[in-house]
């Protein structure tokens, strides 16, 4: 069965630190990238981070500089270091599979919540 798994999320004080993690199940062969995205209440979702099996990486505009995305092809896992969070982070945050074939998966979320 395909399927991706996070886990990480979490309350943490503004400035603080997080690191999510991302592992995918199923059809390993197959996939292409993994990622982050994030929604906010009452917003769109929106990009964080990806990265290829290859190690290419594309980052959301609002979070460059501050979250780290990195992969472990063994593992299957893929990770997102967040630092210097802000309230404004406050995200159900998503896994993202993406099979290049047009095939993505996803999973249910981890909830972030920045607020002291």
């Amino acid at each position: 069965q395909v399927q991706v798994v996070e886990s990480g999320g979490g309350l943490v004080q503004p400035g603080g630190s997080l690191r999510l993690s991302c592992t995918a199940s199923g059809s390993i062969f197959k996939i292409y990238a993994m990622g982050w995205y994030r929604q906010a209440p009452g917003q769109g979702r929106e990009l964080v981070a990806t990265i290829t099996t290859g190690g290419s990486i594309d980052y959301g505009g609002s979070i460059k500089g501050r979250f780290t995305i990195s992969g472990d092809n063994e593992k299957n896992t893929v990770y997102l270091q967040m630092n210097n969070l802000k309230p404004e982070d406050t995200a159900v945050y998503y896994c993202w599979r993406d099979e290049g074939d047009g095939a993505e998966y996803w999973g249910k979320g981890t909830l972030v919540t920045v607020s002291s």
